[in-house]
């Protein structure tokens, strides 16, 4: 199974907001993804170094380092998978704030078709400002 599931475009559109690095980039970045910086597994995210406000899609095979470095910066939104895990539940005990999405989200594919997945997605805030605007986004009730 693929990791490659990238965020569609209605979704950056609700939040109405720029970022400064997206951390999980596709090769080259997907050009409407609003971000000044982007991270490839190239420049391997979960080292190069973090800085001001941060978009992360992690590879939902292994989210919980992407989840703990997310943590750890404070400043950001993150589109998760609402897994039946230990991450989950650990990130669930946090200060986080999150909203589920609705069930006809869907990502695009690399080839560009839209794709469910068998589980729900949650996009997650964390620090004051991803806090704000997740709530003013519309997207769903933050809890």
């Amino acid at each position: 199974m693929s990791d490659e599931w990238y965020t569609p475009r209605e979704l950056f559109e609700a939040l109405s907001t720029r970022f400064d690095l997206d951390v999980c980039a596709p090769d080259g970045g997907a050009p409407y993804v609003p971000a000044d910086k982007f991270y490839t597994k190239e420049d391997d995210g979960l080292v190069s170094k973090w800085e001001g406000f941060v978009w992360m899609n992690p590879p939902y095979s292994k989210p919980k380092p992407w989840v703990d470095r997310w943590l750890d910066h404070g400043n950001g939104l993150a589109l998760l998978p609402a897994a039946k895990s230990k991450w989950f539940d650990e990130l669930f005990a946090t200060e986080a704030r999150y909203t589920l999405l609705p069930a006809t989200f869907k990502f695009i594919s690399p080839e560009g078709d839209r794709i469910s997945l068998m589980m729900a997605s949650t996009l997650w805030a964390v620090g004051d400002t991803a806090v704000e605007i997740l709530i003013n986004s519309g997207i769903g009730k933050v809890r």
